[in-house]
Order: C-alpha cells, then sequence, then structure tokens
C-alpha cells in the first residue's frame, strides 16, 4: 500500500445517488483538485445525478443506469478494462452499489466505518473512514480524503450551472421587487411530504406579507397531484412550474428564490449549494445530520417529537442517523410551525443579518 501522503494519479468515486447526496460530494471534488491538482478524478454515477452534475469540471463521469442491472456492471468492467486506480472513494453502502464497486480495479479501497457500513459493505473495501457519530452526512462524506492525508477544511459547490439555465430561470418572473418563496413539495420518500393544504396556508400567509410564490417539482405522477391540490387549497395564486424545469435549470431556478420550502429532498441540497436559504420541514429526520448544510435557522425540527412518539424515547437516545419514516409523522410539523420559521427569515431578511 502506498504511503498516504504521496501523491495519487488516479483516483475513482463511486457515488450513484441520490441528487442531495451527490451535491454532497462537489465540495469532496474541490478539495481533492485543490490538494493534487494533477490527479485523474473518475466519477462512477447514477443517471440523473449526471444530468444535474454535467461539466463539472477536471471530472470524468462514468454513468450506471441503475435499471441495467448486471448487465451494466459488467459494462462498467469492461469499460475499466487495463485501468487500474490508486484508490475508490466507495461512498454508498447499498447492495447494487458495494456489488458494483467490484467492478472497479483499485489498489485502495475505501469506504464507510463499521456504523455506517451495511448490505455488506465491508467485504468490498480495505480501508474505512473515521468513525465520527453526529456529524453531517456532507462531513461524512468529506472525511473520505482522510485515509489519503488530505483534511476537507472549506466547503464549496459550483455547481455546473450554464447561464442558459439562469436565462431561463430569469424569464419565469419578472424582477418586480416582490420576494419569492419557492415550494418544492415532494420528496422520493413519500412518508416526507407534508401535506398540500398547510402548504398552500403557508403560501397564503407569505402572499399576505407581499411575497410571490412559485411552485417547482419533477413529472411524476405524485408531484403534478400534490402540485394541484395546493393549488386548489390556496386562497391566492401561485406559478406553477411543477414538471417545466430540467435539472440543469432547476439549480438556477432555486438560486432565483429568496426562501425554497421542502421537506428533506434533493432540492434542499441543491438550494443551500447555490447560495438560497431553505426552510425545511424535518419530522422523519434529523437536520443536523440532513438539513442544508450551510444554515438550519429556517427549519422546522419536529425530530425529537416524532422519536418520542414512534419510537418511545428522545431523539438523543437515537443511534445517529436514523429515520423515522411513519405514516402520519409529518403531521408533527404544523402550519404554525412553517409561518414561524418564514417569519425568521422575514426579519433576519429586514435586518441585513445575511
Amino acid at each position: 500500500m502506498p504511503d498516504s501522503t504521496t501523491s495519487p494519479h488516479s483516483l475513482c468515486l463511486l457515488r450513484l445517488s441520490a441528487l442531495g447526496d451527490v451535491t454532497h460530494v462537489v465540495p469532496l471534488v474541490r478539495t481533492l483538485q485543490q490538494a493534487w491538482p494533477e490527479a485523474a478524478l473518475t466519477w462512477v454515477i447514477g443517471t440523473a445525478e449526471y444530468k444535474l452534475l454535467e461539466g463539472l469540471p477536471g471530472v470524468e463521469f462514468l454513468v450506471y443506469d441503475k435499471r441495467s442491472g448486471v448487465a451494466g456492471m459488467l459494462a462498467l468492467r469492461k469499460a475499466l478494462r487495463g485501468r487500474r486506480f490508486d484508490a475508490l472513494l466507495q461512498m454508498q453502502v447499498a447492495a447494487r452499489a458495494n456489488l458494483l464497486s467490484a467492478c472497479i480495479p483499485a489498489q485502495r479501497r475505501i469506504g464507510y466505518d463499521a456504523s455506517r457500513s451495511k448490505d455488506l459493505h465491508g467485504l468490498f473495501v480495505n480501508e474505512r473512514i473515521p468513525d465520527r457519530p453526529g456529524i453531517h452526512v456532507l462531513d461524512a462524506i468529506g472525511s473520505f480524503c482522510e485515509p489519503l492525508g488530505v483534511r476537507q477544511t472549506e466547503v464549496s459547490w459550483h455547481l455546473p450551472v450554464p447561464e442558459a439555465a439562469h436565462e431561463w430561470a430569469r424569464a419565469q418572473w419578472a424582477d418586480d421587487g416582490a420576494p419569492t418563496l419557492l415550494i418544492s413539495p415532494c420528496s422520493s420518500h413519500v412518508l416526507r411530504n407534508w401535506r398540500a393544504e398547510r402548504y398552500a396556508a403557508v403560501a397564503d400567509h407569505a402572499a399576505s406579507r407581499g411575497w410571490r410564490t412559485v411552485l417547482c417539482g419533477g413529472r411524476s405522477a405524485l408531484e403534478r397531484d400534490m402540485a394541484d391540490r395546493i393549488l386548489a387549497a390556496m386562497r391566492t395564486t401561485a406559478l406553477d412550474l411543477v414538471g417545466k424545469d430540467t435539472l440543469k435549470q432547476l439549480p438556477a431556478l432555486l438560486a432565483r428564490a429568496d426562501l425554497v420550502m421542502t421537506p428533506d429532498s434533493g432540492p434542499t441540497h441543491i438550494a443551500n449549494a447555490m447560495g438560497t436559504k431553505v426552510l425545511g420541514l424535518h419530522a422523519p429526520s434529523n437536520p443536523r445530520r440532513s438539513g442544508p448544510y450551510s444554515d438550519l435557522r429556517y427549519c422546522v425540527d419536529r425530530y425529537d417529537d416524532a422519536a418520542r412518539k414512534f419510537l418511545g424515547k428522545p431523539a438523543d437516545a437515537l443511534p445517529w442517523g436514523t429515520k423515522i419514516e411513519r405514516e402520519g409523522v409529518m403531521d408533527l410539523v404544523t402550519v404554525d410551525d412553517a409561518i414561524g420559521a418564514f417569519e425568521r427569515y422575514g426579519s433576519d431578511r429586514r435586518a441585513g443579518r445575511f
């Protein structure tokens, strides 16, 4: 094994999904590039996630479509024939990712600590990151450079968003001085989703304060149905952009908003990476672990209430990273909670606190 301070010639990163999690990997890429500008970086990534990060400078992407199964794994192994990386950073513990990692030739295979491992992750790695409970997901991912002799001391994103995407976002509503609340109401984990009528109540409150409301989301039937129910419950109007943006346009859209309201979801982390404040709605997950990395001031945190109600113990007594995705858990987040977070943001905005 080479000395940990030796400059690597090539590194492979494996993180397939999801949108929020691959956003967390970008600061690690920046750290590695700063430490070793000449090292070749290859990232094995999922299809949708590639659409978001395509064009990230200095990174070769190898796209794995999870629908391709074993055939896709064999295709990756064939594509890498004759290559050998100095190290593989295996940053996903799901069974599919573990199996896929076996197709990547690398001398050092760095994975998660034992407490975060599952699905036989330990069989596919020969080194582990430090076991540090109580840290944000982004910081855990950032620690993958430590076995290589580097520490991530700064966090920066600079997502690859083309100017055309910003132009599209600027064309969606007028620069008329009204602040914009952008609601991205759906997570891919449906038990993290709030009630439509509650989103509508917050949107109506924002309108009473002179705010514009914009709805955004993907093209799934779930997201379309949620948007329709929010619009039907609102007494005021909203700009409906659900299903109308691409993954390249989404970061630009989130950047144009003043405040993004969303459950624990990919847009939480993309908005944060673009410098937009997030009104996060948390009950099934701990915002200190998976909330907007840069600023939690405007998050609603009902995680401890969820732990006590559904698991019979306080959040501090749970293993770090425990998710409480139970039916009805998001009902612990009230309209008053979200309006209170909205008003905190408004007060800080008026006072110039950010």
